[in-house]
């Protein structure tokens, strides 16, 4: 099976070819929203880091800094930054160098003589990138190329029963292709880890799906907290989850049934083929972010409840096994999962459906969230500013 994609010069291949117009930090958002929306075939989001940052924490804003712009999406970045902030234009090139080889300008607003005159220059550069990136064309090219996460947001039982399975097995369809899927969500294995654990290739896997639930409980028992005082959220208990167990156990379904190959940090670049893990936060513009930054072209997001959510750089697919809620949220849900609980659709024959969805939106057709123009961006954190 192949899909229409865009070859990159560092081999690696898109389902989209934006120009990325990035921020380092958040004094630089504004800015860059305002070039990406005087160039048609830019995109940017607002970045709320890249300053006041220490260690890990900064760490975590840099590799989705350079993930973005290393994505297969990407056709080129624009880096924009005010210039004194902890993530300096020296340091983020650099590190989306260690990345890819694809085009690079840069601007800095202190340098540049403030606003207007770098969002004029900006434009100017804008307008160059994306008339070279309008040359390139797409080719074909198989299926094993995709890197698609999976994600799951405003759950209820219909999640873990219905979409997440179907998920589940066009996760194994994908590995079966050749193509790599990311199962992401550490607080959302809490219960279920050694389900996962018993599934990776060798024990050194299985240690790694451990270490990353326990270094996410120890992380909030560091401020007097429990996951558990937060996840489930209202809406999933308002939706019939009851336990955060009973929501890892529906969580899960979506890594199918393969073999875990490899356990990635946040952002981290994403080179393994078949099932892998990311270590993500369970809130949702964080875990796509995380998954996109470590390389997806693409991400399929299941919901009971129902969410817009979407992403500048890759296209989202939602999914819902609530029959009300694809009658209710048409508008933002691209795919209807229901007959699973209804009994008139089976999960093979809704996953092939699917997969095909998963081909045709790699080929370039938009999801409803790309139709609506959803961006909302927001990367995790180790730790407070200081």
């Amino acid at each position: 099976m192949q899909f229409q994609g865009y070859r990159r010069p560092d081999g690696k291949v898109g389902v989209r070819n934006h120009v990325l117009i990035l921020p380092a930090s958040v004094c630089a958002s504004d800015t860059t929203r305002m070039i990406a929306g005087r160039v048609l075939g830019t995109v940017s989001f607002n970045n709320q880091n890249g300053c006041a940052q220490v260690g890990p924490d900064l760490k975590m804003t840099m590799d989705v800094l350079s993930g973005f712009a290393a994505n297969p999406n990407v056709y080129g970045t624009i880096v924009v930054s005010l210039g004194c902030e902890t993530c300096q234009m020296d340091l983020v090139v650099s590190e989306i160098e260690k990345r890819t080889n694809k085009p690079i300008r840069t601007l800095i607003i202190q340098e540049a003589g403030g606003t207007l005159k770098t969002v004029e220059r900006g434009v100017l550069l804008a307008e160059e990138m994306v008339a070279q990136a309008a040359l390139l064309k797409r080719e074909p090219v198989s299926m094993s190329e995709l890197i698609v996460g999976t994600e799951c947001g405003g759950s209820d039982p219909t999640s873990g029963i219905a979409a997440n399975p179907l998920v589940g097995r066009l996760s194994d369809l994908l590995v079966e292709l050749g193509a790599t899927s990311i199962l992401s969500e550490t607080t959302e294995f809490i219960g279920a880890e050694h389900i996962l654990a018993r599934r990776c290739r060798n024990e050194a896997v299985g240690r790694r799906i451990y270490e990353i639930v326990h270094r996410y409980e120890k992380a909030m028992e560091l401020i007097g907290e429990q996951i558990r005082n937060g996840n489930p959220s209202p809406g999933n208990k308002a939706g019939g989850i009851t336990t955060l167990e009973e929501k890892s156990l529906g969580c899960i379904h979506k890594g199918g049934s393969s073999t875990i190959n490899a356990v990635y940090d946040y952002a981290e670049t994403v080179g393994q083929k078949g099932l892998v893990v990311m270590d993500t936060p369970g809130q949702d513009t964080s875990s796509l972010t995380g998954m996109i930054a470590g390389g997806a072209q693409l991400c399929v997001f299941t919901t009971g409840r129902g969410t817009p959510t979407g992403h500048p750089i890759a296209p989202v697919i939602k999914i819902t096994g609530n029959r009300l809620t694809f009658a209710r949220m048409g508008d933002n849900i691209d795919f209807d999962a229901s007959g699973i609980v209804y009994g008139t659709g089976k999960i093979e024959a809704l996953a092939e459906k699917l997969l095909d969805m998963v081909r045709e939106t790699a080929d370039g057709k938009p999801t409803k969230a790309e139709a609506l123009g959803y961006v909302e961006t927001s990367i995790a954190r180790a730790c407070n500013y200081v």
